[in-house]
């Protein structure tokens, strides 16, 4: 779908003025970066590259676009006449999705006309600060989770349909193994998962009623919701109805538990069930959770198979403001790249200028620190270290030249690096930060610029 017009409207008057300047075709180099990792964390998780990649491919005016800003009365035919052909022709660098990220280096850059890269901005920031944040949350919770069941079924609690939908993929690439959102699984490939309802028990004359039906129709995937009335007599009920049907094919059978003292009515189950021979029945748990709820019940020892996750994820509620921002770093003149600064009273504000590298080093298939270097500057090698370089061409001259791997693939190159992360990191109550280190000749560019 074309969302070429979703973007703020000063990224259009810009567009017009730069034209008006005969400026419009200044090679410009935008960095995305972000300040601060949602909950206070060390590290964040990068999502959403996908669909950056498919709205730059689909990057045009259409004729009604055009049309309606003519109707806006800001901008002259000759404007309208060059944006309406306009299409990327520049040049994009990324990080790969499902890889770690930290504070105040470059995640993506674009490389191109300044109309181009500004009519990107808004699009890419709300992509970006959408996904990283969800993926961001999710990882946190698989963390703490340690290898449970997590299912996502946030999407009624979500702030609209883009959220669900995208939101349910980025909670996959942050370690979920299972969405509740339908059209999420059937356009990203993500397996589905559903329970029954506390309608469907209401809708019978009774519990037990409810819980025969309900096993009849799913003999090989059954999970009953035992908190619709009273949880401890719906964990009673399920159990009579469990082992009414255990001769007849029974299995990957569980309760899920929605409301009240999860701990405690977990303990419960698990000794009720077990009583009962029914060892292999799981049980899942749900109600409002998030990876500070998971990690005490599992430090309480909670028997619990699997967790449920909505509005808490969906919404990254704890902290839910990514803020990368897409700042100007460098113009091209001359077949020069020459530096760009912003600087701020707010020192944590002031840019840090030039198109650059991003290099992560490695100690004993750990990740040791990051280093930025200028875009010509030759890499260190430190001994006892292996390097890699962390930003992907993706356009080049406005050809796609990156193909983007499947989700599941994304996920197992997620997993595979944050195994590589060290465990001071991951920590929910953080002390430890990460090293981003700054070359010398950056910093120098930096304040010779200030």
């Amino acid at each position: 779908m074309n969302h070429t017009l979703l973007c703020d409207f000063y990224e259009l008057t810009m567009a017009y003025a730069y034209f008006k300047q005969n400026k419009h075709k200044q090679i410009a180099y935008f960095e995305v970066f972000f300040r601060q990792t949602p909950d206070n964390a060390n590290f964040a998780i990068y999502a959403g590259l996908k669909q950056i990649i498919d709205h730059v491919q689909n990057f045009f005016f259409t004729q009604d676009d055009i049309h309606y800003l003519k109707s806006v009365n800001k901008f002259d035919c000759e404007f309208l006449d060059y944006i309406s052909t306009i299409r990327f022709s520049g040049d994009m660098y990324s990080i790969q999705e499902g890889e770690c990220i930290f504070t105040n280096e470059p995640l993506l850059y674009i490389k191109a006309p300044i109309i181009e890269a500004l009519l990107l901005e808004t699009f890419i920031l709300l992509t970006l600060n959408h996904q990283c944040l969800i993926a961001t949350k999710a990882s946190r919770i698989y963390l703490n989770a340690h290898k449970k069941i997590l299912l996502e079924f946030g999407s009624r609690r979500a702030h609209g349909e883009s959220s669900a939908i995208n939101g349910a993929r980025a909670a996959f690439i942050g370690g979920f193994d299972a969405t509740a959102n339908t059209l999420a699984g059937k356009i990203f490939n993500i397996p589905i998962s559903g329970t029954m309802s506390h309608a469907w028990v209401q809708m019978h004359n009774n519990e037990i009623e409810a819980f025969e039906a309900y096993c009849k129709i799913y003999q090989d995937n059954i999970t009953l919701l035992v908190d619709t009335y009273n949880c401890i007599k719906g964990i009673e009920n399920a159990i009579l109805v469990f082992k009414k049907f255990k001769n007849k094919n029974l299995k990957n059978y569980a309760i899920r538990i929605d409301s009240g003292n999860i701990l405690k009515l977990s303990k419960l189950a698990r000794k009720m069930l077990d009583e009962n021979n029914l060892y292999d029945c799981k049980i899942f748990v749900s109600n409002a959770l998030d990876e500070i709820k998971i990690s005490k019940l599992l430090k309480n020892k909670a028997p619990i198979d699997g967790f449920g996750v909505g509005e808490n994820l969906i919404t990254s509620a704890s902290s839910p403001i990514f803020g990368a921002v897409y700042k100007l770093v460098a113009i091209e003149e001359n077949n020069q790249i020459i530096p760009k600064i912003k600087i701020s009273e707010q020192s944590s504000k002031t840019t840090l200028p030039s198109f650059k590298k991003l290099i992560r080093y490695y100690k004993n298939n750990k990740i040791y620190f990051d280093k930025l270097y200028n875009h010509d500057e030759k890499i260190l090698n430190y001994k006892n270290l292996h390097s890699k370089e962390m930003l992907n061409l993706i356009f080049t001259n406005g050809k796609l030249v990156y193909e983007s791997p499947d989700l599941l693939s994304i996920q197992d190159f997620y997993k595979e690096n944050i195994s590589k992360l060290n465990q001071k990191y991951k920590k929910l109550n953080n002390i430890s930060f990460y090293k981003v280190k700054i070359s010398k000749r950056l910093k120098n560019i930096q304040q010779q610029l200030i």
